[in-house]
């Protein structure tokens, strides 16, 4: 069946070609939803200028297209879809769980995610299936372990909530509070680190979020994310390299001089609640 129009910008041989390489048909999904998708992709990927064609088209064709169509018909509650969906991706879910949680006990947050990716709650008609969140720049893997290892974190966060400050935690907060610049300063170099955060890719976050947030060790992490120790260590560096730069960048293009630059980072150490990285990841698993 080709395609006769542009759907959101999208040239129709490239969607039809897309379309193919996803293995579509297979769920009997709809062309225009298909196409909104990768639209949709396509905004998050390039928030900050509107690429060329042959940008947008090498972009588009590294997306895991498969992964991709097989999330929006999930979405949409076909049943083929679901019925292939839970018997590829829950033994790897239930790995990722007991990763996280070798008594058991993230299995039950592994299990509760279907009822979210399913869209159990709806809104004006619509269910809000959590895979409107998937864009396909991850493997549906990669993805669902991100996710699930988010879902851990803000529990154990939820768990440590009525721990009581330390001592030297609140002394610093008070420091901070007596210089001036440091709000704003906080607040740009939030807006920096969720900005950057956005363009990282899921692998990348869940590895983040596993050692920094969850703060399990390189071994562990490497095993969630089935690599060898030495790669998490490499990969983090590199992660965080490419987060101090970016955030540089934000900052500059914000109009701020070497010397602010550095008091930024500064009032970031004097108040780490400010830049919580547990928080930024929140919002960030897709």
């Amino acid at each position: 069946m080709p395609l006769q129009q542009r759907f959101s910008g999208i040239e129709s041989a490239l969607a039809e070609r897309l379309y193919r390489d996803a293995n579509a048909d297979r769920w009997r999904l709809p062309w225009a939803v298909f196409t909104a998708a990768l639209e949709t992709s396509c905004a998050k990927a390039f928030a900050a200028a509107e690429p060329g064609p042959r940008e947008r088209e090498r972009y588009l064709a590294s997306l895991h297209l498969e992964d991709l169509a097989l999330a929006c018909a999930c979405a949409l509650g076909d049943h083929a879809a679901w019925d292939h969906f839970v018997l590829e991706m829950r033994p790897a879910l239930y790995r990722a769980a007991d990763a996280l949680d070798r008594s058991g006990g993230a299995r039950e947050l592994a299990d509760s995610l279907y009822a979210d990716l399913y869209g159990v709650e709806q809104r004006d008609g619509e269910r809000q299936s959590l895979f409107r969140y998937f864009h396909g720049r991850s493997s549906l893997a990669t993805w669902l372990r991100a996710v699930l290892a988010q879902r851990h974190v803000d529990r154990v966060r939820v768990e440590r909530r009525t721990e009581p400050l330390p001592e030297e935690l609140l002394a610093k907060t008070a420091s901070t509070a007596r210089d001036p610049d440091c709000p704003r300063f906080l607040e740009l170099l939030r807006t920096g680190l969720e900005t950057v955060m956005a363009a990282l890719d899921a692998r990348d976050r869940l590895r983040l979020g596993c050692y920094y947030a969850q703060q399990l060790t390189l071994a562990q992490t490497g095993k969630l994310l089935k690599e060898h120790e030495a790669t998490t260590s490499r990969q983090l560096a590199r992660t965080r390299e490419r987060i101090r730069g970016g955030v540089e960048v934000f900052l500059r293009d914000r109009g701020l001089n070497d010397v602010q630059i550095a008091r930024c980072f500064e009032c970031a150490t004097e108040d780490v609640g400010a830049t919580n990285l547990e928080q930024i990841l929140e919002a960030r698993s897709g």
